[in-house]
C-alpha cells in the first residue's frame, strides 16, 4: 500500500515537471538598484539589501544608564545585544511615535550590529539609472548627510541611505551622554 501511494506521488511529480514553468528570472534589469524602502518622519529612504540584517517590531529593550537619549537602550535579539537607536531623534527630531507600522531595522556595522527604529518599512522597492536625480533634494535635511544617491519615482523622492557613513559618523559613534 505504502509503495502504491510512494509510486503516484513519483508518477505525479514526472507529470508536473514536464508542465513546469521556469521560475521568474532573478537578475536585475541593467542599469537598476533594489533596495528595502523605508520612512523616518515623512522622508523616504531606501538601504542596501545586504546591509540589513533582519526587520523586527519593536523588542523589548533595556536602558542604557548614561547614553544619548536617541540611543534607546539595548535588546537581547537571539543572544546578542543590540544597541536600539531612534533614527528620527538622532537625525534631530522628536522622539518616534511607536505605531503598529514602526520596525526597527537591524543593520550590519563594523564590529556588530544595531538596530534602527524607524516610522514605518514600505517593501523592496526597485530604481533603475535613469530616475536618479543631481542630488540636491536631500541637501538641506538632516538625513542628507546619510544619503549617496538620489531617486524620483512616482512623485516621490527617495534617498539611497548610506549605513556605513551612520555608524562611522563621530556624533554617532559617541553615544555617552
Amino acid at each position: 500500500m505504502a509503495e502504491a501511494a510512494f509510486d503516484t506521488l513519483r508518477d505525479f511529480e514526472k507529470r508536473s515537471l514536464v508542465h513546469a514553468v521556469g521560475l521568474p528570472e532573478q537578475a536585475m534589469a541593467q542599469g537598476s538598484w533594489s533596495g528595502i524602502a523605508f520612512k523616518v518622519v515623512d522622508i523616504n529612504l531606501v538601504i542596501e539589501i545586504a546591509d540589513v540584517v533582519e526587520i523586527l517590531t519593536i523588542p523589548s529593550y533595556t536602558l542604557v544608564p548614561g547614553s544619548k537619549a536617541w540611543v534607546l537602550g539595548v535588546a537581547n535579539i537571539r543572544g546578542t545585544l543590540v544597541p536600539i537607536v531612534d533614527m528620527r531623534q538622532f537625525l534631530g527630531g522628536d522622539r518616534t511615535s511607536v505605531t503598529k507600522y514602526s520596525r526597527v531595522l537591524v543593520v550590519q556595522q563594523q564590529g556588530g550590529v544595531v538596530g534602527l527604529l524607524i516610522d514605518e518599512v514600505q517593501g523592496q522597492r526597485h530604481f533603475l539609472e535613469e530616475e536618479e536625480t543631481d542630488g540636491s533634494y536631500f541637501e538641506e535635511q538632516d538625513v542628507g548627510r546619510y544619503v549617496t544617491r538620489e531617486y524620483h519615482k512616482s512623485e516621490d523622492f527617495w534617498g539611497a541611505f548610506n549605513v556605513a557613513k551612520l555608524v562611522n559618523n563621530p556624533e554617532f559613534m559617541q553615544a555617552a551622554a
